[in-house]
């Protein structure tokens, strides 16, 4: 064991004699868990007051794609760059520094008066939410020692970070309701003034207690490996594999090479190699990026399913998208109180996949009138992925070293949003493909391309809207059948490559 390591666990304990108090342990975790919820809810935020931003700032059409857009790809960017950082200056104040920041930028989206202003708010936004999402995940790692309440705490996490998605789009669809736009982000200011006011008193300060020198060039190669692919990936599915995406995502895998090799070869590399030679972090982080595949794919036709299939309107979809919600809750739980139990985590891990799996099985059966079979199966889908992600994030933070938290949380993390967006990417062109195979050749141009498409021009086109369900649905069948194929392999995969794998 390194001297850093040494230096970390002795001073882990007198963090872990308060923790150890229940009512103490549990109020720092609640603190922990508010900026992420309101940094997950905010990527989804903006799906209803969008139009509401449009009347009133007037932006184009590219302005309206980046202010919904920019949020998600500067958190992607950045999550390896701060939770290195947070290795190095103590992750509670990298959380407390993101904390003013996100609600600085929240106020300024809130009174923006322009499409200009809001982007570069939004952009703020997620400067704020990288810093926040590694650091709460590594405060976690130091703060509970215990491996079992470390996992029971990891569960919340996973099933805080799932839940977010969902309640920020009925949150918003409700503010606008019954407020102007900007409300949507003022609710960020309560939150972060009492991370800000008990943050300081109930949250340990922890960091590497021998850092090196910051890596400043990984920076700019972590960025420019994860933005490419991340802006490709998330435009693939709506607009097909035109070349400048393609282009995109080659560019960013090609320095993602680059970065990878700096890292072998740096004095104080921003993500060590060394994580990957620990028992589990490496199988971990590819099963994590996995399940974000299944669940994101899965979004891409469930949402499009509720308003245009089901003609629900955008409010009544995100309230109906919540009744999955429920067995979540109880998913990650489960999980870790079987794993608390002596099962072997592969197998647990493998339940998931295989719940997940059936999940997307059920979605296969779905026609164009199955309101109640697609919110079970939605269910059942996300219940086994939280199972997935709540045990693969207890096991890479698990065998990564504390000193090292902050950055082996954002590799985890960064994962995920290359699992996401390459599940939507994946199954919504599987997906696209079918239904442009169904759709009717003699259809208009318009409706060939998309189901919103078809729907613009049915009034003008007997029976078109009907066929456009049926191939809308076709495609979402299809994808399901591939998305329970990639699960079902999956969890053989968990099961061969983790039976033998014991970490605490």
């Amino acid at each position: 064991m390194t001297n850093s390591t040494s230096t970390t666990t002795t001073r882990a304990p007198r963090a872990g004699r308060r923790w150890g108090s229940p009512l103490w342990g549990r109020t720092a975790l609640g603190v922990l868990m508010l900026p992420l919820l309101l940094v997950s809810m905010d990527v989804s935020v903006l799906y209803f007051a969008i139009p509401a931003i449009s009347a009133d700032l007037e932006p184009s059409g590219t302005q309206q794609l980046w202010i919904f857009d920019i949020y998600a790809f500067v958190l992607a960017g950045l999550l390896m760059t701060m939770g290195s950082l947070g290795d190095r200056i103590g992750r509670r104040r990298l959380l407390l520094t993101g904390a003013a920041a996100f609600g600085a930028a929240s106020l300024v989206a809130a009174y923006a008066n322009s499409a200009e202003t809001l982007i570069a708010a939004r952009a703020l936004l997620g400067v704020g939410g990288a810093t926040l999402m590694p650091s709460t995940m590594a405060l976690i790692r130091t703060m509970f020692t215990d491996p079992a309440q470390r996992a029971k705490a990891i569960g919340l996490w996973s099933g805080v970070m799932t839940a977010g998605v969902a309640l920020g789009s009925v949150m918003s669809g409700v503010l606008v309701e019954y407020f102007w736009w900007g409300s949507v982000f003022l609710v960020n200011l309560p939150a972060m003034l009492l991370l800000l006011v008990l943050g300081p008193v109930l949250l340990p300060e922890s960091r590497d207690p021998a850092p090196g020198r910051f890596d400043w060039p990984s920076v700019p190669l972590s960025m420019a490996a994860v933005l490419p692919v991340i802006y490709g990936l998330k435009e693939i599915p709506s607009e097909g594999w035109h070349t400048k995406y393609v282009v995109s995502v080659t560019v960013g895998l090609l320095f993602a090479a680059l970065f990878v090799r700096h890292q072998r070869t740096a004095a104080s590399p921003m993500i060590s190699p060394a994580l990957f030679r620990r028992p589990g972090f490496a199988p971990a982080v590819v099963l994590n990026l996995v399940s974000s595949f299944g669940m994101m794919g899965s979004a891409f036709f469930t949402t499009q399913y509720l308003q245009s299939v089901l003609g629900k309107s955008a409010l009544e979809a995100a309230l109906w998208a919540l009744l999955p919600s429920v067995p979540i809750g109880m998913a990650a739980p489960l999980a870790t109180a079987l794993v608390q139990k002596g099962v072997n985590r592969a197998y647990v891990v493998t339940a998931g996949f295989a719940t997940a799996a059936a999940g997307y099985a059920l979605l296969a059966l779905a026609g164009t009138d199955s309101v109640w079979l697609v919110l079970t199966a939605c269910g059942v889908l996300a219940s086994g992925i939280v199972m997935v992600i709540s045990q693969m994030t207890d096991l890479a933070m698990s065998a990564a070293p504390a000193e090292r938290a902050g950055s082996a949380s954002s590799l985890l993390e960064t994962g995920a949003e290359f699992g996401g967006a390459l599940g939507m990417a994946v199954l919504g062109s599987i997906g696209t493909a079918i239904y442009r195979h169904e759709i009717p050749a003699s259809a208009p141009a318009a409706a060939r391309e998309t189901l919103g498409g078809a729907l613009a021009v049915s009034d003008r086109v007997p029976g078109l809207a009907e066929a456009a369900r049926e191939a809308f649905t076709s495609g979402m069948q299809g994808a399901a059948i591939a998305g329970a194929v990639l699960l079902a392999g999956s969890a053989v995969a968990a099961t061969a490559t983790l039976r033998r794998i014991r970490v605490k």
